[in-house]
């Protein structure tokens, strides 16, 4: 009989800290915006600096920058006075700003392409894409879970416990907490994102789950009662609730096309495919050492010390955003390596579990990461999402994803007898033959994906 053991084995990932999930957040910029971000955060933040401006002339003493810093810390206490005088917890509270998707995905869209990649049954995508459709821009789910299942013709019927555990997966998805019934549950769920030892994490879970109220009243002295804690535990657990987004949906919307600007360049060097971070758009910053000298040892300026806080924090985010971009996009291109020299038709399957266990954290988090990034390679520039396809099984054992499949009806169609095109049942047979197993209705759905008529109006067209 094996004896029960513990055993302990050496591994790296990321866990999800406040900082870091500032970090995924300012991911989700393109460039352009990234860079108006960042020279806004320069604007109103005294101890930040482009590393490329020239030094303070040196006629400015330092008794000057102490009188300058004097000024710019009383008016950021009149502003967080001003701000504070409310009562009401808005958006302008929270630590992490939001921002929205640039690209002209729809939040339905978004949610779906992570249905289909990801692993879920086709019944669990069946069931998904029907509650997916009952959440509103906002992100919340519309009616009731019983009242969505009861339209669905799905054998065997669908039960309450059934679709409950879809919506909870689909809450996990990006953005996190999409498809809640309530404010605590959105904001719950993107708590649960964090790792467990982050300071104030179950109290933050408390606090979302039945003290809401008291937060938006500001009642701090009745949480610190109810509680029994103190009020810098009670800081670390506020601040984590107010970095959650109360209108996730909002964060995926489509916006005007704008110019593409790469956030990583691939080539092939020596035989080897390498990823380079675009080196042009986003400034670089750092710390105004000669402001942050001023604050060394001293008790006063406690605005201007939670200013270097927050550009330490930034600077670090913006690190931590390059690091993690490029672990995703050196993953993607390691697996795409045939796509890269072959073309489509050597589009590996691949979904954001396989980048998510590789790098070491979770799906939702590389979702965020692959929104509205594009990828430079020498067949053109492609969105990272482009490499992301379903699995689909073949005779041989080797799965094939579904952009190559998606490929090779095109091919089939381009070299069809245009007076007798191929039926959507026809290519499946064709497929077949190359060990492809795909349903018609499958080959179908890609083709009308492609924007390829059926062959029943391709020989309509050929005929006039």
């Amino acid at each position: 009989m094996l004896k029960p053991s513990l055993q302990l084995k050496p591994g790296q990932s990321l866990s999800m800290t406040p900082q870091l999930q500032q970090a995924i957040y300012l991911l989700q910029l393109p460039v352009l915006d990234l860079n108006a971000q960042l020279q806004e955060a320069l604007e109103e933040n005294i101890m930040l600096e482009m590393e490329d401006l020239p030094d303070v002339p040196s006629a400015n003493t330092e008794s000057t920058m102490e009188t300058e810093a004097i000024k710019t810390d009383e008016l950021w206490q009149s502003r967080a006075t001003e701000k504070s005088q409310d009562g009401s917890w808005n958006e302008e509270d929270r630590l992490i700003t939001d921002f929205t998707d640039e690209s002209s995905e729809t939040l339905h869209e978004h949610l779906n392409w992570q249905l289909e990649i990801e692993k879920f049954t086709s019944r669990e995508v069946s069931i998904g894409e029907a509650l997916v459709d009952s959440i509103n821009d906002d992100g919340y789910l519309a009616d009731d879970v019983d009242e969505i299942i009861s339209n669905l013709n799905i054998q065997p019927l669908v039960t309450t416990q059934e679709a409950e555990k879809i919506l909870l997966k689909i809450q996990r998805l990006d953005p996190v907490g999409v498809g809640a019934r309530s404010l605590s549950e959105c904001i719950i769920r993107q708590i649960e994102q964090l790792t467990i030892k982050t300071p104030g994490y179950q109290l933050a879970l408390d606090i979302a789950a039945e003290h809401l109220d008291l937060l938006a009243s500001q009642d701090f002295g009745e949480l610190r009662r109810k509680f029994h804690i103190s009020e810098e535990y009670l800081n670390e657990a506020l601040a984590l609730v107010r970095a959650c987004n109360p209108k996730p949906g909002l964060a995926i919307s489509p916006a005007e096309a704008q110019y593409i600007i790469p956030d990583v360049f691939v080539q092939k060097i020596d035989d080897r495919w390498q990823v380079e971070i675009s080196p042009s758009g986003v400034p670089k910053l750092s710390i105004n050492q000669q402001y942050a000298k001023l604050l060394r040892g001293s008790n006063e300026h406690t605005v201007l010390k939670t200013q270097l806080q927050e550009a330490r924090w930034l600077i670090r985010s913006l690190e931590i955003r390059n690091e993690t971009l490029m672990k995703v996009a050196t993953s993607i291109v390691s697996r795409q390596v045939s796509f890269l020299e072959l073309g489509d038709e050597a589009m590996r399957p691949m979904v954001l579990r396989d980048i998510a266990e590789e790098i070491g954290m979770h799906e939702s988090t590389i979702s965020r990461v692959t929104t509205n990034k594009y990828m430079h390679t020498p067949r053109g520039i492609f969105r990272f999402k482009f490499f992301f396809s379903s699995h689909l099984s073949s005779n041989s054992g080797e799965d094939h994803s579904s952009t190559s499949v998606r490929a090779k009806i095109r091919k089939l169609i381009t070299a069809e007898d245009p007076m007798k095109p191929l039926s959507d049942s026809k290519i499946m047979s064709l497929l077949k033959d190359q060990g492809i197993s795909v349903a018609r209705r499958t080959v179908a759905k890609y083709r009308e994906a492609m924007n390829i008529s059926s062959s029943s109006e391709r020989r309509i067209r050929e005929t006039k």
